[in-house]
């Protein structure tokens, strides 16, 4: 994990500029191709001056051309209220590998990692490359669906630092890794807020027409609203993080023993209350889908 990156060389490539720690890299198209590269990652708890040399990809990868919308049965709201209660688990596993290590701010000072050829920190050189790959199989309706700077925002300034314990381990790539994995975990869940609109929209559209045709915002969160449901959400999210979390002791514990945890509880529940579900409301009043533009048509392959 820390030893090797796996870098892609079809095209399109994408290139960071300006960035800086803790802020979302900016996206830009450059050359199709690059050379090899060799970087160098200074981690302090390791030993510095590390040459670590990458894997060339070998094989590119084809893009489809055809139309790709999905008109079947799936796209309903018990449907995706199903994916949404799958997504809650990868969101608590994916907190739960990125607690054991420490905050490591080194992996994100563009000044302990070096390539040549891009300046930013490991782990905006790692979703570079990571989106990079994505963009070949994700349809370009998304790109009009991105919150991924706030995302980006609340992750590393609200979320890390309750996580984590302050310091350096060492394990920089394996952090870079866990960070990827959550900061996607958290987007998809947050994008799926489109798909519950649609949903909702198919189910009755004669509701949602009015408010759409006259730009009424607040009158379309008061129907996508539904508070009795956003605190059962933060029930189950607690309870799911007290069960997969627990630390399971070798000898049976006595009577009145307090468990521990890998991670507070309450954290994925205040996650929830406090950034995923207000995202989510925010996309889903962000100009509902209509015959112009159907939702169902961002989809992955």
């Amino acid at each position: 994990m820390e030893a090797k990156l796996l870098s892609a060389s079809s095209p399109p490539s994408f290139s960071v500029n300006g960035a800086t720690k803790f802020s979302r890299p900016s996206l830009v198209l450059t050359s199709p191709t690059r050379e090899f590269p060799i970087f160098k990652l200074q981690c302090p708890a390791r030993s510095s001056n590390k040459i670590i040399q990458s894997v060339h990809a070998s094989k590119s990868i084809g893009t489809v051309t055809t139309q790709r919308v999905d008109d079947s049965e799936n796209l309903t709201l018990d449907a995706v209220r199903y994916s949404l209660i799958r997504q809650e688990d990868s969101i608590i596993f994916s907190l739960l590998e990125r607690a054991q290590y420490c905050q490591n701010k080194s992996t994100y000072d563009p000044d302990s990692f070096s390539i040549e050829g891009f300046h930013g920190s490991l782990i905006q050189y790692m979703l570079r490359e990571t989106e990079k790959l994505h963009a070949q199989v994700l349809h370009p309706i998304a790109d009009k669906i991105n919150m991924n700077p706030k995302v980006w925002e609340i992750y590393f300034k609200n979320i890390v630092p309750k996580l984590a314990k302050e310091g350096e381990d060492g394990n920089c790539g394996s952090t870079a890794v866990c960070d990827a994995m959550c900061l996607q975990a958290l987007s998809k869940r947050i994008r799926y807020g489109k798909f519950v609109a649609e949903c909702k929209f198919r189910d009755s559209p004669e509701a949602y027409q009015a408010a759409i045709k006259e730009q009424d915002r607040d009158g379309l969160m008061n129907l996508l609203k539904f508070p009795k449901v956003e605190e059962s959400v933060k029930k189950r999210v607690e309870m799911k993080t007290r069960t997969y979390g627990q630390e399971v002791p070798v000898e049976i514990c006595k009577d009145g023993d307090c468990p521990t945890y890998k991670i507070n509880p309450s954290l994925v529940a205040d996650l929830y209350g406090e950034w995923i579900m207000p995202l989510t409301k925010e996309v889903l009043g962000n100009k509902p889908s209509t015959s112009n533009f159907p939702i169902t048509r961002v989809v992955r392959m």
